[in-house]
């Protein structure tokens, strides 16, 4: 994925992302980001001395276009590996309705780490 990512407005400007925040900005539990480890090749946290993971700013894309094409779009995990497979690097098509749902959640899991 580029810089020119539909989700790049909804990633923190920086390169590494704990886990806690990759699950905060999907709006997902961290259990899923490990279930999709082992169902998605691509993604591939490295791991710090303490054994944390750190995901990288393109695996933080690859998970919201994963998890638009499973909880949006209706994917099977299956058929989101397929879909992958074709287009690489290619997010699919984010209306306009969607990038709106996606925001409000953000901002609802910031309001919900507010109260």
């Amino acid at each position: 994925m580029s810089a020119t990512s539909p989700y790049s407005s909804l990633i923190p400007d920086k390169l590494y992302f704990r886990i806690g925040e990759v699950s905060r900005i999907a709006g997902v539990p961290s259990s899923v980001l490990r279930f999709w480890e082992t169902e998605f090749p691509r993604i591939k946290p490295q791991r710090t001395e303490a054994g944390q993971r750190v995901y990288r700013r393109r695996e933080v894309e690859l998970i919201l276009t994963i998890k638009h094409l499973l909880y949006d779009l209706k994917f099977t995990i299956k058929g989101a590996r397929r879909h992958l497979k074709k287009s690489p690097g290619a997010a699919p098509s984010i209306t306009k309705h969607d990038l709106a749902r996606l925001i409000r959640n953000e901002l609802r899991g910031i309001r919900n780490l507010l109260e």
